[in-house]
C-alpha cells in the first residue's frame, strides 16, 4: 500500500504518524516531479501508485483524479483551502477530505505585512536599482496612518488585522460570510475600493474579485497585496492598470498559472514571490506534520490501520 505527497516539497518525514505508516506496511511516496501537478500530472500520478491516501497540495483535485486511484480513501491538505478538491466527488467516493487551517496562518499573514511594508517603502525595488550601479534614495510611505482593506475576513484576514493594529492603521474588510472580531471594520466591498490605501486578497479561489472595473475604482496610489489565490485577480487588467497609474504597485505570491512567467515581470511596480505564503520552517513544519497526523487518523477510521 502507498501514500502519495502531491505537495512540491514534503520534508517532515520523522515524526511519529509517518512511523504509524511504516508500522503498518505503508510506503510514503514524495512528488516524484518536485513541482506543482497539473491535473494530468495528478491523474498520472494516482493511477500509478494507487495511493490508500494522498497529501495533496494546491494542485486540481478533480473526480477524474481520485478515480484514477480505486484504492483512495482519504485526501489531506498540506494548507488552508479546499477549493482545488471535488467535494461532492469525494463525498460520493467514501473519500473523505481534511486540512491544515491553522498551521499556515501565521506565515501567510507575516508574509502578507512583510510584502506591504516593502512596497510602501519600496525595498525590492532600491536594490534593484543599486545592483544596477544606481544609488538613488526613493521615497516612499508610511504603513502607519493608512487604510487597509481585507477581501477575505477568514483566519489569515482575522490575523492580519490583528497583525496591523499596533501600526495605527484603520483597517476595513469585506466577507460575505465571515463575522467580524472588532480589530476590523466590516464594509462592502464598493466602498472598501474606494477608500483603501492597501488591499490584501484573503479570499477562497472561485471568483475574480479584482478586475479592470475594480482597479478603475480605486484611488491612484493604491497598493494591491495578494497572499490568497491568482485567479483572483485579472492579471492582464492589473498590468495594464499598473502601467497605466491607476496602482502605484503590486505584490503578488500567488498567479493563475504557475511557475508564472508572464508581463507583470516587466513592471518594476510589480513585486513577485514564488509561492512561498506558507514556507517558513515552523509554519511549514507543523502543516506537514498537522497534514500526516490527519491522514493517519483518517486511515485509522477507514480500517486500513489498525
Amino acid at each position: 500500500m502507498n501514500v502519495l505527497t502531491t505537495t512540491s516539497s514534503f520534508s517532515e518525514l520523522d515524526n511519529e504518524a509517518a512511523r504509524e505508516l511504516v508500522r503498518a506496511g505503508i510506503q510514503l511516496i514524495v512528488n516524484p516531479l518536485k513541482r506543482r501537478l497539473s491535473e494530468a500530472d495528478a491523474i498520472e500520478l494516482y493511477g500509478k501508485y494507487n495511493p490508500v491516501g494522498v497529501i495533496a497540495g494546491v494542485e486540481t483535485i478533480s473526480q477524474a483524479v481520485m478515480a484514477a486511484a480505486p484504492a483512495l480513501k482519504t485526501i489531506a491538505r498540506c494548507g488552508t483551502g479546499l477549493d482545488n478538491v471535488d467535494m461532492k466527488a469525494a463525498q460520493n467516493a467514501g473519500i473523505s477530505v481534511t486540512n491544515t487551517p491553522d498551521a499556515p496562518a501565521a506565515a501567510v499573514s507575516e508574509l502578507t505585512l512583510a510584502l506591504m511594508l516593502n512596497l510602501l517603502r519600496r525595498v525590492s525595488e532600491t536594490d534593484r536599482q543599486m545592483r544596477n550601479g544606481e544609488w538613488k534614495p526613493l521615497m516612499g510611505g508610511l504603513l502607519s496612518g493608512r487604510t487597509i482593506g481585507l477581501i477575505g475576513y477568514g483566519r489569515i484576514g482575522k490575523r492580519v488585522a490583528h497583525l496591523l493594529k499596533p501600526w495605527s492603521c484603520r483597517i476595513v474588510a469585506f466577507d460575505p460570510v465571515a463575522q467580524g472580531d472588532g480589530n476590523a471594520e466590516l464594509i462592502n466591498l464598493d466602498e472598501l475600493l474606494t477608500v483603501s490605501d492597501v488591499i490584501s486578497l484573503h479570499a477562497p479561489s472561485g471568483a475574480v474579485w479584482l478586475d479592470a472595473a475594480a482597479f478603475s475604482r480605486m484611488k491612484p496610489q493604491t497598493l494591491l497585496v495578494n497572499t490568497a489565490r491568482g485567479d483572483l485577480v485579472d492579471e492582464a487588467a492589473l498590468a495594464n492598470a499598473l502601467r497605466q497609474g491607476q496602482l502605484a504597485g503590486a505584490a503578488l505570491d500567488v498567479f493563475a498559472r504557475e511557475p508564472y512567467s508572464g508581463e507583470l515581470t516587466l513592471l518594476p511596480s510589480a513585486l513577485l514571490t514564488a509561492h512561498m505564503g506558507s514556507y517558513a520552517a515552523e509554519g511549514r513544519a507543523m502543516q506537514e506534520r498537522e497534514s500526516l497526523e490527519n491522514l493517519v487518523a483518517a486511515l485509522k477510521q477507514s480500517g486500513v490501520i489498525a
